[in-house]
């Protein structure tokens, strides 16, 4: 059978019979500007609702090994949990040696295959696959984004005895999975497994615990539901091992379903629930995040194992879920500066002005909402903390960080960090517990500073390698961090990072480490602001293009939930992980470009009109 007969017939099972839908989604919005409107598409992976299933098909008698090279990579890459018929492709000692979940290579474009003519003597044959590797999965299907040749070599022997004697086999062959990207996105499902984050020991008062988004991928047609479970008592990403961690280990996961009546059931084994009410209580939770993100809204997931078990509700997991920190409601009010330097609301949460015509923006109370009087601080940057009850100010040199609340006899506090160089001190961000986090662009003295009142802690940044940090944003949950770094050559890129607590309450310590760019293919980076508990927007350029605005996950992994917006005119940009409206759609992100302010909503920028000028504009954090 020829190549394209056998392309054909591998097709044709696959499809039995149904006509295959070829799915393509795109989505743009434009931002206002003084030039003429880009359109920025992305491709979207396949639908789940698309039920296509690609069913493997069995080496044929007497195929080449280029031919059975082709086929095995199909099959290893069909809908099928136990790679049984991939396995035929190999030798018998192969077969048990290979281990396809070992990693997931991601090419850009289809692999090239080498077409050696054995010899009618010849017994064995190697044949190299090669092509442009963008991106890999690694063992616990952690996504990380690469840019670098693949080489491969797959050897092949001719079998001398069993059913197979005198047929080519794969002998030799590298651990894990090849996929093409398009490939990768129909067969391949983002998907969210939840971990705590440790407890901080130096914490005052210990907070109730949180959940992180650790961001996997999954294939879409094999149980997704169980295998996104499994994923999660295997253990978080290597990367982010370090700041989180599970109640129970040992567990073994049977099956995981949800109903139509939004009950969702884990049974699982190797582990005595009974025994252990308040760990099955937080199994229960990371458990229901993780299916609630993939199944919609639960109302209840129920827990079970042959010694005990637990349940919990939609409202028991509210308590933990990521983003119980983000402030709710608080955290998605907007806030704008003028340019006299009073701080304003505007509108609703998430900066709505409301029905009908625009709103104007209302000071608050105390002294942020009055302009400056002689011998009080000249307002510079500010960051609201996520509760609304406080703002970080540093003042328009940039030497000092203060303190002011939102009441009417609020007043600033003293100096809580003061810079010895001009506009030194940058970035306030606030985690959900309370911690202020700042830079100090003190060429002499750089540094990373976390307040905790009356605390000033300088933080180790880890791995920085001649790079300084000039601005920085902490997630509510305190445990990652976004880092702008200019280099030796003088450019700003993207980093994150985690961050790791010590000490005591008395003399807390505070540490940056596992650096990792999850843009590198970004060469300059302007702003960066946490869209979404496991979201990042920013704007930055790739070499030789303009500038935009990309929403990217913690992993690198570019979002099929938003689009890219024109950002060639953005200067700044202030984005909320808050999540109120449950109407919302796509992340709520304030730009500012040369024309103004505006307000994305729903996918789609809106003007903040004002008979005010405004100077900046925030979310809280």
């Amino acid at each position: 059978m020829h190549r394209n007969d056998r392309t054909t017939d591998r097709r044709t099972r696959a499809l039995g019979g149904a006509a295959l839908l070829a799915i393509t989604a795109t989505g743009c919005v434009a931002m206002p500007s003084g030039g003429a409107a880009h359109r920025l598409e992305v491709p979207q992976g396949a639908a789940d609702g698309v039920q296509v299933h690609v069913y493997p098909v069995a080496p044929h008698k007497g195929e080449s090994p280029g031919d059975l090279l082709a086929g095995f990579l199909d099959s290893s890459n069909a809908d099928q949990a136990n790679y049984d018929t991939a396995k035929q492709y190999l030798t018998a000692d192969a077969a048990k040696r290979w281990r396809p979940d070992a990693q997931v290579v991601v090419l850009a474009e289809p692999p090239r295959l080498g077409r050696p003519v054995p010899g009618p003597d010849e017994t064995s044959v190697p044949i190299n696959v090669t092509g442009t590797q963008v991106a890999q999965l690694d063992v616990r299907h952690t996504y990380q984004a690469r840019s670098s040749e693949y080489r491969e070599t797959f050897t092949f022997v001719k079998v001398a005895e069993g059913p197979d004697a005198g047929q080519w086999r794969i002998n030799e062959l590298p651990d894990g999975l090849i996929v093409d990207l398009t490939n990768f996105k129909n067969t391949y499902k983002p998907v969210h497994r939840y971990f705590f984050a440790v407890t901080d020991p130096s914490e005052r008062v210990q907070a109730n615990p949180v959940l992180v988004p650790d961001p996997i991928y999954l294939r879409r047609r094999i149980d997704p539901l169980t295998e996104a479970v499994r994923a999660t008592v295997e253990g978080p990403s290597l990367w982010l091992a370090p700041v989180v961690t599970s109640p129970i280990e040992g567990v073994k996961v049977l099956s995981a379903t949800a109903g139509d009546n939004r009950v969702a059931s884990v049974k699982v084994d190797g582990v005595e629930l009974g025994k252990n009410p308040a760990g099955c209580q937080q199994l229960a939770q990371q458990f229901f995040q993780t299916l609630a993100d993939q199944q919609g809204k639960l109302s209840r997931l129920e827990l079970s194992s042959p010694k005990g078990g637990c349940a919990i509700s939609s409202a028991d997991a509210a308590v933990v879920a990521p983003g119980a920190l983000a402030g709710g409601e608080s955290g998605m009010q907007a806030y704008i500066q003028l340019a006299d330097g009073r701080l304003t609301r505007y509108g609703r949460p998430g900066g709505d002005p409301g029905p009908g015509a625009a709103a104007e923006p209302v000071p608050v109370a105390g002294v942020l909402g009055q302009p400056a009087q002689g011998g009080q601080p000249r307002p510079g940057e500010l960051a609201v903390r996520r509760d609304g009850n406080a703002v970080a100010v540093i003042d328009k040199d940039g030497r000092n960080l203060y303190r002011a609340g939102l009441t009417a006899s609020d007043k600033y506090s003293e100096p809580l960090v003061s810079s010895h160089a001009p506009q030194g001190l940058a970035s306030p961000s606030w985690d959900g517990r309370g911690d202020l986090w700042l830079v100090d662009r003190d060429p002499a003295a750089p540094r990373v500073l976390m307040v905790r009142e009356p605390t000033v802690v300088p933080v180790t940044v880890e791995g920085l390698d001649k790079r300084s940090v000039q601005a920085l944003r902490i997630s509510s949950d305190g445990a990652r961090i976004a880092l702008l770094l200019r280099g030796p050559d003088g450019k700003t890129k993207l980093s994150l990072g985690l961050v790791t607590h010590g000490g005591t309450a008395a003399a807390p310590t505070a540490r940056i480490t596992g650096l990792r760019e999850p843009a590198p293919q970004l060469a300059e980076v302007a702003a960066v602001s946490w869209s979404d508990t496991d979201q990042l927007v920013v704007l930055g350029k790739e070499t030789d293009r303009l500038q935009q605005l990309h929403f990217l996950g913690t992993d690198g992994s570019q979002s099929t939930e938003s689009p890219l917006q024109g950002g060639e005119s953005m200067t700044a940009l202030s984005a909320t992980e808050a999540r109120v409206q449950a109407d919302q759609v796509g992340p709520a992100v304030l730009a500012a470009s040369g024309n103004g302010v505006y307000r994305l909503k729903d996918n789609q920028w809106h003007a903040v009109t004002s008979k005010a000028t405004p100077a900046a504009f925030i979310y809280p954090g």
